[in-house]
């Protein structure tokens, strides 16, 4: 087990570990034009690009550095890197399927350098990169056609060679962890796992790797029509750091469903909400004082080992996140636990 694995799964036991915010919530504050989406060798590409927030980790490096920085600062143990969108199958939508590995390994690159910069002014509290997986824009379970059901935008084989390819050069550029998240349809995420435990296995490595699924609505299950324990008995297999839930709703909305995953996990258990629900305007405007409160049960009960925050999160919220998860000692894993492997 290298060291960064074995520090983590100790301090894991020690305290809530805090994952950071939103990274694109952060970059909207910036205003950005297209010429930011753009460096010399994406000048004449003739898609429009501004909004393909990955590719800053190329063209403007700087910001994404400063968002890292931010979170840090603010408490974040745990910095993911700025490539949810970046698959190839994701990034078809721009013409840029051939920027893949660099989207991914300059992504990673940044991220841990601010790490190591936060790491050695702090050593008593290391910092650690998780390679973002996002869930694709395509669903291998569901049919995009409401006229055509049986009908598949994509075959489980290339969602796994979409995943690998991305894991490739996240693990390039340093991360420490993966973390497949925002799954709506449990099919990707298992393609995702299959991908990355062959990877792993192939190169000799024990990098955690982390899934954070998301309930869609009040019906309390994903997307893909499943209840929160049947996500966990579906991923549980996949050697898994920790399971977690994401996105889509607000803390209140999402601690019973967290409370299941307590209930049934044999790993780690995360959660990154959002700050409430978005408003007529689709913004957040949750505080993060509201947010720390709404999120008290989740700690204070044992819950959690790893907290953060999604959609409309920002640094002040992490930073309350950080000072309430700190009072509190984090869930302990159940007997015979995969994380104990």
């Amino acid at each position: 087990m290298n060291v960064a694995n074995k520090n983590l799964r100790q301090l894991l036991k020690e305290r809530i570990l805090i994952l950071d915010g939103a990274m694109g919530t952060m970059i909207q504050g910036y205003q950005l034009e297209e010429e930011d989406f753009r460096n010399e060798a994406l000048k004449a590409h003739p898609n429009t690009l501004k909004g393909n927030n990955d590719l800053l980790s190329v063209t403007r490096p700087d910001i994404i550095k400063e968002i890292h920085a931010v979170y840090f600062e603010a408490g974040a143990d745990i910095a993911e890197t700025n490539t949810f969108s970046s698959t190839s199958i994701a990034q078809a939508d721009y013409g840029l399927e051939h920027f893949v590995y660099e989207l991914n390994y300059e992504s990673a690159k940044i991220a841990k350098e601010v790490a190591q910069e936060f790491t050695e002014r702090e050593p008593n509290k290391p910092r650690f990169v998780a390679g973002s997986l996002g869930p694709t824009n395509r669903t291998a379970s569901l049919s995009p056609d409401v006229n055509d059901p049986g009908y598949r935008a994509i075959t489980f084989d290339q969602l796994v060679e979409a995943y690998r390819e991305q894991a490739i050069a996240l693990l390039d550029g340093g991360v420490d962890l993966l973390l497949v998240e925002t799954v709506f349809d449990t099919l990707n995420a298992k393609a995702a796992l299959f991908a990355l435990n062959m990877l792993l296995e192939e190169k000799n490595l024990d990098t955690p790797i982390m899934v954070s699924g998301t309930i869609t609505d009040a019906s309390g299950r994903t997307l893909s029509g499943q209840t929160t324990e049947a996500f966990w008995s579906s991923v549980m297999h996949g050697n898994l750091l920790s399971i977690g839930l994401n996105c889509a709703l607000g803390a209140k909305d999402l601690l019973p469903y967290i409370k299941e995953l307590d209930k049934h996990a044999t790993c780690f258990v995360s959660a990154h909400p959002n700050a409430g629900l978005p408003n007529e305007f689709g913004e957040y405007d949750q505080t993060p004082q509201q947010m720390a409160d709404e999120l008290e049960a989740f700690v204070k009960n044992g819950h959690l080992n790893i907290l953060g925050g999604c959609c409309g999160t920002r640094p002040e919220h992490i930073r309350k996140i950080a000072e309430l998860a700190a009072q509190y000692s984090p869930r302990q894993l159940k007997q015979n636990s995969l994380s104990e492997a």
